[in-house]
């Protein structure tokens, strides 16, 4: 339920990231920067209220250092990949290799068995975001490595004993790699989209993301996550009056029913 909620979550986010780019005049990379710079104030103000429980950054750092460097690491190449890969491939073609391949890389990374079910949802991935585009390798290799970001933040992160603290290094490592790409909101409605963009589709997300992989296999929460594009897709149909194809629908049908195989199983 934790990473049902964090896919939830992450659904949202490109809708904000749309309603940023319209008016807060933001690039998406300056999208992400802010995603991550607002998703560690959210923590830092979470790490603050709980203070007994919070385990001290420093000690954590000093344990493993290399893995909360590549873990922001990876939340920065999951972003920059995605946004450059967008206006060389198309969204679809893009939201399909970045989140597509994250399961079977996962998978292939921890010597997991590629189910069927994990294919069944690939398959309905692509024909929920069937579009048309390009085959630019430029696009396709940000996507490859978006993906890669993907994976690797999943990877290092599980069995993390403290989920908050671990989300903060890693949003604060992101944040300092993106700053180059930092821009400032136009408007005072893109300051409350920022801090929306920090707390629900990210600071929250990637904690119970972080929980759930506590007792969940890697690549079987990365199945459950492809929740996040179903989302983006009924928003879009609701609040901003998109059309899908009977396509995308059967697509969507698909996705869902091999996510339940998944999490059932």
């Amino acid at each position: 339920m934790y990473v049902v909620i964090a896919g939830l979550a992450w659904g949202t986010g490109g809708p904000t990231g749309a309603l940023l780019s319209q008016y807060a005049g933001l690039s998406p990379l300056a999208t992400s920067f802010w995603r991550l710079a607002a998703a560690a104030a959210w923590l830092a103000v979470v790490r603050l209220a709980v203070r007994s429980r919070r385990t001290p950054v420093r000690p954590l750092l000093a344990a493993n250092p290399l893995r909360y460097v590549f873990s922001g690491m990876g939340l920065a190449l999951c972003q920059l990949g995605y946004f450059i890969a967008i206006p060389r491939v198309g969204v679809g073609i893009a939201t399909v290799i970045a989140l597509g391949a994250a399961p079977i890389l996962i998978a292939v990374a921890t010597r997991e068995r590629i189910t069927a079910a994990t294919c069944a949802a690939v398959v309905g991935l692509i024909l929920l975001t069937a579009t048309t585009g390009s085959a630019n390798l430029v696009g396709i290799a940000a996507a490859v490595l978006s993906a890669a970001g993907y994976c690797l933040t999943t990877l290092l992160n599980r069995d993390t004993p403290d989920p908050i603290t671990t989300a903060f290094v890693g949003f604060v490592v992101g944040a300092v790699l993106l700053l180059p790409f930092a821009a400032v909101p136009t408007s005072p409605i893109g300051w409350l989209l920022i801090a929306y963009f920090g707390l629900i589709p990210t600071a929250l997300a990637y904690t119970l993301f972080y929980v759930g992989l506590r007792t969940l296999s890697a690549s079987t929460a990365a199945v459950i996550a492809l929740l996040e594009p179903l989302v983006a897709a009924a928003i879009g149909i609701f609040a901003f009056h998109e059309h899908l194809t009977p396509t995308a629908f059967v697509g969507a049908a698909i996705l869902l029913l091999a996510i339940a195989i998944r999490a059932r199983s």
